[in-house]
């Protein structure tokens, strides 16, 4: 683990805590936010060192971004997805097109799979004309480049072109505005008739799947997104923790403060446990992965477990925030209580699609009886 970025995260918690109710409420990471990642090196994270990154292991990247997710969880999962998405683009774009997303390695890079259904390209010469609408690009605001794919009419057999555009060249339209995460920017590219140099279109089968995906670069987007809800937690312990020891009394009972109650204590120490073991969880998914030789596989098994310890670590961070809410009591969920907030966040977060618990118990369950192929496509 690396721990100078590691203290380097630690150091911009103050300001994206400063800064994260107006981060939620302009539903993009404040600029003070953004400038504090920045010149920590954070939007580097995974950028190869030859081209300037800091190219940390997984593990590393969740510590670093469950302490951001302590501060501001919408700036953690900007910087989370932006490193995920920079890694993919290793595998889904063409060489010289990697090598105009690494250009600038501080630069945010943002990437949608949610494409609607009249997301296309025609080819012309020298390119593709793109059109459509593709939601959820988490940074959107901040990105200087955007990835985004493409149906491509290829005789009988449509063909999936990944494409690399300038965020110049496309509108946003402002359509994340949700009770959770509101501020990571998670808005809807949009493409009128723009133009896509061959050197920046990769075109492969319908055919092609996440399933060729190396196991490392699946996971790292659900690492991405699980270690700022972790964060989250952590910093709802923190407001917790002092509440519980300080003047706070349990409403109509004798006790002076929630900490001299056993049964309070104990609430406290369980939320603790739950979110400790997330983060134990997550970490060891990390190892395992890191520890993959290069264009290593991991048995379909140790996949699904993989993903099934993510999805429990998920749930221990929901269960965390109700113990801790019922700590804190209803003040909690005041407008001006950052509680509330990351309450909201990890309701949110926790159920992004790569932690569906009932996808992966029916996994589970095929493989424990040999029923093949999976049902997710991830695996």
């Amino acid at each position: 683990m690396n721990e100078t970025l590691l203290n380097a995260a630690r150091k911009t918690v103050p300001t994206l805590a400063d800064n994260a109710a107006r981060t939620e409420r302009e539903l993009t990471p404040a600029p003070d936010s953004v400038a504090a990642v920045r010149a920590a090196g954070l939007f580097a994270l995974t950028v190869p060192r030859a081209a300037g990154g800091q190219e940390t292991d997984l593990r590393t990247l969740v510590e670093v971004l469950a302490e951001l997710g302590r501060g501001c969880p919408s700036t953690a999962w900007v910087v989370g997805l932006n490193a995920s998405n920079k890694g993919v683009a290793r595998l889904a774009l063409s060489d010289e097109a990697q090598d105009a997303v690494l250009a600038d390695p501080d630069a945010v890079f943002c990437a949608s799979s949610v494409m609607s259904r009249e997301s296309s390209g025609v080819r012309v010469p020298g390119g593709l004309r793109i059109s459509g609408r593709w939601a959820m690009a988490s940074g959107s605001e901040l990105s200087s480049l955007a990835m985004v794919g493409v149906s491509v009419p290829d005789g009988e057999t449509p063909t999936v072109a990944m494409t690399l555009v300038p965020v110049s060249d496309l509108s946003v339209k402002r359509t994340w505005r949700a009770a959770g995460l509101a501020g990571t920017s998670s808005h809807t590219l949009v493409a009128e008739d723009v133009f896509v140099p061959d050197r920046f279109v990769n075109v492969r089968g319908a055919a092609g799947s996440a399933r060729s995906i190396p196991p490392e670069l699946v996971f790292t987007g659900g690492l991405a997104a699980l270690a700022p809800m972790i964060g989250a937690t952590r910093g709802a312990r923190d407001l917790v923790a002092a509440a519980v020891a300080g003047s706070r009394a349990p409403y109509l009972t004798t006790y002076a403060r929630v900490a001299d109650s056993p049964l309070g204590r104990y609430w406290f120490t369980e939320a603790s446990r739950r979110t400790d073991s997330a983060m134990r969880r997550t970490v060891r998914v990390a190892g395992v992965l890191d520890e993959l030789p290069v264009g290593g596989r991991l048995p379909i098994a140790e996949r699904v477990e993989l993903r099934v310890e993510l999805s429990t670590a998920a749930r221990e961070c929901r269960e965390a925030m109700e113990l801790l809410l019922d700590l804190h009591g209803a003040s909690g969920f005041a407008d001006d209580n950052p509680l509330q907030r990351f309450w909201r966040d990890v309701a949110v977060g926790t159920r992004h699609p790569f932690f569906t618990p009932y996808i992966l118990s029916e996994d589970e369950g095929r493989l424990a009886f040999d029923v093949q192929p999976t049902v997710s496509l991830a695996l």
